[in-house]
């Protein structure tokens, strides 16, 4: 199609506009000599009256106009976006230089150049360089149109990736509003090729060059096959550029069934550039396909995604329990449309309701058991709130646990957390006691294998970091960070509900998977990544820091002094084999006293000495 290829030669040639600029000024001048000529002595004379020297003198003057266009950086405007300014511009420096020349002519008495074409000619000129951009918007203006159905570029993209992928993408967006400039990739083989039509302009560390020269106003990252490592950096050249950048579905995406053409916001697990790990597929599928499979807080970030996960495996029937009706309603039809072969069974039902829980165990008899149900935000524990903290993190896993025995199930798997080691807050001490509550189940003979899955923060989940940190960011800031030097382990959540799985698949009774999660990540840099990626830099949205919150350590850990991590034969997936037998003899008896007590009547400051009696390292060491 021509439009395309000129607009293509045209994105060519951009990265010269300067000196192109320069070269087309200067013979703009050169015509408008001419012109001023015509205009005074008319066709019959405008050659024969001419002084000999009449070339030179042109000559002169074009010199002296390109040079004063450089040094007042004419040049870098750009055509396509002339206007009145433009025009202002054009005006100055002619008269500047028409002024210089004329006074350079009369000095030189080159009385044959006649006064009226000096007086002239840069009026001639101011009307040819307008006309020459004017007439170069009219034409990219017209261009656009032919090619997008409109004048007006809202969407004028780099795309970084040249490859298979990048080319589906264009197929995808070029129709639909979409303006593709060129794209960039670091295979030399790809240098000056083309792809759909579009230029490979060059490489990855061209971008930020190449965003200001093109007018970019989005860069597309479309690199779904790249390494973690890989599509992290040029994230990383993306977000340089100051622009919004966009992203292509993740090779996951895509087998999950997403298109290529469905742009999407950089989300924070596209920064974290660690490998997958790697499942063991055939095993989980044992343990699943087929079972009766029972998921407490079913609705919550982790349980709903492990209700996805499970389905994936053909299990018999998914028993959905939960507290909130919405949460419910909302997994329930999600699944109903994703997996509509699969039976479920939707129950509204408290975790700390222990005749409830027989009832449901004994009538559904489920074979697998994952105890998602927790409250897990840390402040709103902290305060006010230690004891529903503790009936629903600790009892409420206790009483579910009980149920599974007593009701005969395979595997029971706690969701537990970082936080639970070494705690400082009330949440992660009741996690710590839920697990040595699992530890205590285990050595008592049951059938049922206990087994608890530890992992850090999961990206996106409610209540985390990330969706506060969104919110912020369209509200324009300030982004709040508690302190500049705290830092978290992250994972997704379809990569922490495969873990669970995996363990569900594999653990022996009395163990706790951890998850190597790779480095730590401080906030202020997470902060600082979504703030450039939305297309924002740090002076538009401040952060500000906040001070730490009550309970809140700088860092968290995955192993306490006492656990001795085992490896297991999935890569970078260990064991912590729990070494507290004495305080998992005594969780029985620590949690009936607590019940005979009272627990209404526990404030906070009581609930927080009891679980100092049951975990020692409870508040033994000051980790922030």
């Amino acid at each position: 199609m021509f439009w395309l290829s000129l607009d293509a030669f045209l994105t060519r040639i951009r990265r010269h506009r300067e000196p192109l600029s320069l070269v087309l000024d200067g013979l703009a001048v050169a015509l408008a000599w001419q012109a001023t000529y015509l205009f005074r002595l008319g066709f019959d004379r405008w050659i024969s009256a001419r002084p000999r020297y009449d070339l030179w003198v042109m000559l002169g003057l074009v010199l002296l106009y390109v040079l004063v266009l450089w040094l007042l950086r004419v040049p870098r405007g750009m055509w396509r976006f002339s206007g009145f300014g433009e025009v202002k511009r054009l005006l100055f420096a002619c008269l500047i230089a028409g002024s210089l020349g004329a006074t350079g002519v009369l000095m030189a008495e080159l009385k044959a150049v006649p006064r009226a074409v000096l007086a002239l000619h840069p009026v001639f000129c101011v009307i040819v360089l307008a006309m020459t951009r004017m007439g170069y918007r009219m034409l990219y203006e017209h261009m656009r149109s032919r090619i997008s159905g409109g004048s007006v570029e809202s969407h004028r993209v780099l795309v970084l990736g040249a490859g298979h992928a990048a080319q589906l993408l264009l197929a995808g967006i070029q129709h639909q509003g979409w303006v593709v400039v060129g794209l960039l990739d670091d295979d030399p083989a790809k240098r000056e090729a083309r792809a759909g039509g579009i230029p490979v302009l060059g490489s990855l560390d061209d971008a930020g060059r190449l965003a200001a020269l093109h007018g970019i106003t989005h860069v597309i990252v479309a690199m779904p096959s790249a390494s973690p490592k890989q599509r992290r950096r040029a994230l990383d050249l993306a977000a340089g550029t100051g622009l919004h950048v966009l992203t292509v579905p993740s090779s996951a995406e895509l087998m999950s069934g997403s298109r290529l053409e469905q742009l999407r916001d950089v989300e924070p697990e596209d920064l974290l550039g660690r490998e997958p790990v790697q499942l063991d597929e055939a095993g989980i599928s044992e343990a699943i396909s087929g079972k009766v499979v029972l998921i407490t807080g079913a609705g919550g970030s982790i349980g709903s995604e492990l209700c996805r996960q499970v389905a994936r495996f053909a299990p018999q029937k998914i028993v959905l329990y939960e507290l909130s009706e919405v949460a419910l309603y909302q997994i329930e039809q999600e699944l109903t449309e994703q997996f509509p072969r699969i039976p479920l069974v939707r129950l509204i039902g408290d975790v700390k309701d222990l005749e409830h829980l027989r009832h449901t165990f004994a009538r559904l008899k489920p074979q697998v058991v994952f105890h998602a149900a927790a409250y897990k935000h840390v402040p709103l524990m902290e305060e006010e709130n230690a004891w529903a903290a503790l009936r629903n993190n600790t009892l409420g896993t206790y009483r579910a646990a009980l149920a599974a025995a007593e009701a005969g199930a395979e595997r029971f798997v706690l969701i537990s957390t970082d936080k639970a080691v070494n705690p400082t807050n009330v949440m992660g001490a009741t996690k710590r006691a839920a697990e040595l509550v699992i530890s205590h189940l285990s050595a008592q003979g049951h059938a049922t294998r206990f087994m608890a899955v530890r992992f850090g923060n999961v990206l996106g989940s409610s209540g985390s970091v990330i969706p506060k940190f969104k919110e912020q960011i369209a509200k324009g800031g300030p982004v709040t960070v508690t302190h500049p030097d705290i830092t978290r382990y992250f994972m997704t959540i379809p990569e922490a509900a495969r873990l669970v799985v995996q363990a569900a698949a594999m653990g022996e009774t009395g163990q706790v998977y951890v998850l190597d999660m790779g480095e730590p990540v401080r906030i202020v840099d997470l902060a600082r990544d979504m703030i450039r990626l939305s297309g924002h830099s740090i002076d538009e949205i401040r952060i500000v820091f906040t001070g730490l919150r009550p309970g809140e350590k700088l860092y968290e850990e995955l192993l306490g002094d006492s656990d001795t991590a085992i490896p297991t034969p999935i890569a970078r997936l260990s064991v912590a084999k729990l070494d507290d037998a004495v305080a998992a003899a005594a969780v029985l008896d620590w949690l009936s006293e607590l019940l005979a007590s009272g627990g209404a009547s526990l404030d906070d400051a009581s609930v927080r000495q009891a679980l100092r009696r049951l975990i020692s390292e409870f508040g033994a060491r000051d980790r922030s």
